[in-house]
C-alpha cells in the first residue's frame, strides 16, 4: 500500500510540474484567438483601404499583432501615407499604428 501511495504522489507531482508552465503567459507567440483577432483586424483595415478611392489602387501591406498595426509598402505621396494611417486608426481594436510606408 505504501508503494501505491508513493507512486500516486510521484505521478501527481510530475503532473503538477508539467501543468504549471503551461499556465504561464507566453508573450512570444499568439494564441489561436489572438491569431484570428489579428487576422480579422488586418482584413478590416485592408477592406477599408479598398473602399477608399485614394488608396484602393495602392499596394499597402498590413500586419497586426495584439492590436498594434504596421503599415508598409511603397506609395506615391505623403498625403496617401497620412490617409492610410488615419483610416487604420478608425478601425475598432486598433491600439497603435506604426507607419513604415515609403514615399517613392
Amino acid at each position: 500500500m505504501n508503494t501505491s501511495k508513493l507512486l500516486n504522489r510521484l505521478f501527481l507531482s510530475v503532473l503538477l510540474l508539467t501543468a504549471i508552465p503551461a499556465c504561464t503567459e507566453n508573450t512570444k507567440r499568439e494564441s489561436t484567438g489572438e491569431y484570428f483577432d489579428n487576422m480579422v483586424l488586418t482584413t478590416k483595415i485592408k477592406s477599408t483601404f479598398l473602399g477608399d478611392s485614394r488608396l484602393k489602387m495602392l499596394d499597402i501591406n498590413v500586419l497586426s499583432y495584439k492590436g498594434i498595426v504596421e503599415l508598409s509598402g511603397f506609395i506615391g505621396t505623403q498625403a496617401e501615407a497620412e490617409r492610410a494611417v488615419q483610416l487604420a486608426r478608425t478601425i475598432k481594436g486598433v491600439k497603435e499604428v506604426h507607419n513604415s510606408l515609403i514615399v517613392k
